[in-house]
């Protein structure tokens, strides 16, 4: 027995196998969560393990609307955690209770960090410019066009700017043949839809952080009144008087009926819209820009943080950097239907290829055309901002209140 005992070791010993190897366990939260996504990431989590022996990746996936609360109290009370997602309306508040690791160090080391879109590197810097995620996941706004529509009117170009788009809208809108032009957004983050049009024509917001804050906001300038005006006549001329109410699946479903050819939406509705109709019978183009040649567009991302407290963060650097390479975080973004982070997975990937994600790519690849800049999400004011302003532009939209006087409630709301 000592005799092949000493083999064995002499054998160990030659080719540096451990003898006995320790399998570390790191704990994974997830936020966004899903029964489709969650199988996706657990098939990817599968992947590493197999090539990490020693490593095993316990997924913690909550219900989606308890979520983020879960992970706000697993991270104040330093439950085990070594990976954990972070939104964009949640980053801040992590931060400012210490409670995610700075990952500046691990990404001088990292060499994909290099081929980050700009706007990636933005949400990971979205804290006082610290990098304390790896994005995963970008939203950001592209135009759907139903072209095969737009011929059937007699209408053979895309419009490029705010101006083409609504006189292409009003032009085609005929409500005896139920035939409108715009998807409009009535309800549910309707905000974000009625600020692009009214920010088109500010050029002091190239110089800003935000589309509006605590400090600074610019509802009663006469441009965001004038180019809030331009949304409201999209509305009267070229939406159905019923999308006033309209969410996401409304919008959806006027675009693919074709009742609604023009519709403006993230790239995870691509999937979608796919499953209900010919993907030939449309196409999707760079957000048109407004007066002075520019655009500024919102986005929205998800990532992955390392908790501050965690006693893995090498193990879970490791696993972020893996999840996030090119060629992982194109897999994952095709099956999710989200944006990648990495550029380089628009070429290495063929399904980004495709013509309904090149507009997306031009969009944050080109920052003399457009700026991205996001909402306040982290100020106090932002939980109660959907329900009031949703509230307010229905009452103008209806001829219930004055325009002007519904904007100088919100510059009230914002700057006290």
């Amino acid at each position: 027995m000592k005799r092949w005992l000493l083999v064995f070791l002499l054998i160990v010993a030659l080719t540096g196998l451990p003898v006995f190897a320790e399998t570390k366990t790191l704990n994974f939260l997830e936020v966004m969560t899903s029964p489709e996504r969650t199988v996706l990431i657990k098939g990817m989590i599968g992947d590493y393990e197999a090539s990490h022996p020693g490593v095993k990746i316990n997924l913690i996936s909550p219900p989606y609307e308890q979520a983020d609360q879960k992970a706000t109290l697993m991270l104040n009370s330093n439950q085990p955690l070594d990976i954990i997602e972070v939104r964009d309306n949640t980053i801040k508040q992590f931060v400012n209770n210490n409670k995610l690791a700075n990952l500046g160090k691990d990404y001088r080391s990292w060499k994909e960090a290099k081929t980050l879109t700009p706007v990636a590197m933005m949400a990971a810097k979205t804290v006082n410019n610290t990098l304390y995620i790896v994005p995963q996941c970008i939203f950001v706004k592209a135009l759907f066009v139903r072209k095969d529509i737009l011929e059937k009117n007699g209408i053979t170009t895309v419009p490029g700017t705010i101006a083409d788009l609504v006189k292409t809208c009003e032009k085609i809108t005929d409500s005896a043949k139920n035939q409108y032009g715009f998807a409009w957004r009535g309800k549910s983050s309707e905000m974000k839809f009625a600020d692009f049009f009214a920010s088109a024509g500010i050029t002091d917001i190239k110089k800003d952080t935000l589309l509006y804050s605590d400090t600074k906001n610019y509802f009663t300038d006469p441009r965001y009144v004038a180019g809030m005006k331009i949304y409201i006549e999209l509305f009267q001329k070229s939406a159905p008087k019923d999308a006033i109410n309209w969410g996401f699946n409304e919008q959806i479903n006027g675009f693919v009926s074709g009742i609604t050819p023009f519709l403006m939406q993230d790239p995870d509705a691509i999937p979608l819209i796919d499953k209900m109709l010919d993907p030939n019978k449309y196409i999707v183009i760079p957000m048109p820009v407004g007066p002075t040649g520019s655009a500024y567009l919102d986005y929205g991302f998800t990532g992955l943080g390392i908790p501050s407290y965690s006693k893995n963060q090498k193990q879970a650097w490791d696993f972020i950097s893996w999840m996030n390479s090119a060629e992982k975080n194109g897999y994952f973004c095709e099956h999710y239907g989200t944006l990648p982070v990495q550029s380089t997975a628009f070429s290495a990937n063929k399904y980004f290829q495709g013509k309904h994600y090149t507009a997306f790519l031009t969009e944050m690849t080109n920052s003399k055309k457009y700026f991205f800049r996001p909402f306040p999400q982290s100020s106090t004011k932002w939980p109660g901002w959907d329900a009031i302003h949703t509230a307010d532009l229905q009452s103008v939209l209806l001829g219930q209140a004055k325009l002007e006087t519904v904007l100088t409630k919100w510059k009230e709301y914002w700057s006290k």
